[in-house]
C-alpha cells in the first residue's frame, strides 16, 4: 500500500466512527455494542449507505436483518465445522462427508505421529484458521501452531454478529486432504432461498492469487450476478463439473432440513466424487460489496422475511 493511502486510511480511522469500528473488527477488537448499532455502522462503513433494517430489500441487507431475527439453536450445530459433518450426513449420506481424521481442544493435544502425511487443520468456529499440510515432513509446526492458537482465541459471532457462532466451542479438526486434477479445490457455493437452490457460485485459480467468482444458474448459463462476472465476454463459461447436478439436488436437501430462508451449501467435485463443504447463512457476512446492484436487489428479493416468525424458534 502507498504512502497517500496509508495517511487517507489513517485520516479516515481518526475521523470517521464507523470505519474505526470497522478496522478495529478486522484487527480483531470488535466491540460489544449492541448488534443491530454494530451492524448498522459496519454495513456503513463496508457498503457506504445506510443500513435498512425496518423494510429491507437487498440480499446484503436482508441477511442482517435474519441475523437480528432468524436465531434458531439448530443453526449452531449447522455452523460447527464438526457437528455440521454429522449433521449433514444425516440428511444426505456419509459417502459426501470428508473423513474427519480428529478433533482436539488445543494445539498441544494433537497427535502428529498418528496423521497421515497429507492432511487439514481447521478452527471449528471460525473462517480462515486454516492449515494446509502436504507434505507432514516439511509442516512448519511452529506457524501451524500460531496461526491455529490465533484462530482459537477469536471470538468469531463478535466480529460481524453472526449469531450462529456465537455457542460454538472453539476446537481444532483434522480432515483428510483431498484435492482435484489442478492440485488445488474449486468451490461450488450453492445460494438456496426457502429450500430451492438458484445458483451456484464458482470460486476457483485460488493458488495463482487471484481468485475467480463467477455465477451460473441450474442450466449452466452464467449469471452477471458481481463485477467478474459483469467484465466476462460473451458467451464465457467454465466446463460443468462432473456431477453439478447432483450437488444442486444435496444442496436443496440440506436446504430444505434446514428450513432456512436462506442458506449456502458448499461442495467439491473430486475427480468424480462430491464432498460436502460447509454451510454458511451470511456470505462475507451480508457486507460484500461486489454485487451489482440489481443482482444484489433480485437475490434480496428472493428472501421472504415474512415468513421468519421469531428470532428463537426451534427447527
Amino acid at each position: 500500500m502507498d504512502l497517500q493511502r496509508i495517511i487517507k486510511r489513517g485520516f479516515r480511522y481518526l475521523t470517521n466512527q464507523d470505519f474505526r469500528v470497522y478496522r478495529n473488527a478486522l484487527a480483531g477488537r470488535p466491540t460489544n455494542m449492541p448488534d443491530e448499532e454494530y451492524l448498522r455502522r459496519v454495513f456503513r462503513a463496508k457498503l457506504g449507505r445506510e443500513l435498512d433494517l425496518e423494510h429491507p430489500q437487498t440480499f446484503n441487507e436482508k441477511l442482517q436483518w435474519l441475523k437480528l431475527h432468524d436465531r434458531r439453536p439448530i443453526y449452531t450445530t449447522m455452523v460447527d465445522k464438526s457437528t455440521a459433518k454429522e449433521y449433514a450426513a444425516s440428511v444426505i449420506g456419509e459417502e459426501y462427508i470428508i473423513p474427519t481424521l480428529g478433533v482436539w481442544d488445543r494445539f498441544e493435544d494433537i497427535d502428529f505421529d498418528s496423521l497421515p502425511d497429507q492432511f487439514v487443520l481447521k478452527c471449528t468456529h471460525d473462517s480462515g484458521g486454516l492449515v494446509i499440510c502436504k507434505d507432514k515432513r516439511k509442516l512448519d509446526l511452529r506457524a501451524a501452531k500460531e496461526k491455529i492458537n490465533k484462530s482459537l482465541n477469536t471470538d468469531y459471532y463478535t466480529l460481524w454478529r453472526e449469531w450462529p457462532y456465537k455457542d460454538v466451542k472453539p476446537r481444532i479438526i483434522a480432515e483428510k486432504y483431498i484435492e482435484d486434477k489442478t492440485g488445488s479445490l474449486t468451490d461450488y457455493k450453492i445460494y438456496c432461498f426457502h429450500g430451492k437452490a438458484n445458483t451456484v457460485l464458482t470460486c476457483f485459480d485460488r493458488a495463482s492469487g487471484n481468485t475467480k467468482f463467477f455465477f451460473f444458474d441450474r442450466n449452466w448459463e452464467l449469471k452477471r450476478y458481481n463485477k467478474q462476472g459483469l467484465n466476462a465476454p460473451e458467451g464465457f463459461t467454465i466446463p460443468k463439473p462432473e456431477g453439478m447436478d447432483t450437488m444442486f439436488d444435496l444442496a436443496e436437501k440440506l436446504a430444505e432440513a434446514s428450513g432456512a430462508p436462506f442458506i449456502r451449501v458448499d461442495f467439491y467435485s473430486v475427480l468424480g466424487k462430491i464432498y460436502f463443504g460447509e454451510l454458511t447463512f451470511y456470505p462475507a457476512a451480508g457486507l460484500d460489496p461486489n454485487y451489482l446492484p440489481e443482482a444484489e436487489r433480485f437475490l434480496g428479493s428472493m428472501i421472504d422475511i415474512s415468513l421468519v416468525h421469531g428470532k428463537e424458534d426451534e427447527a
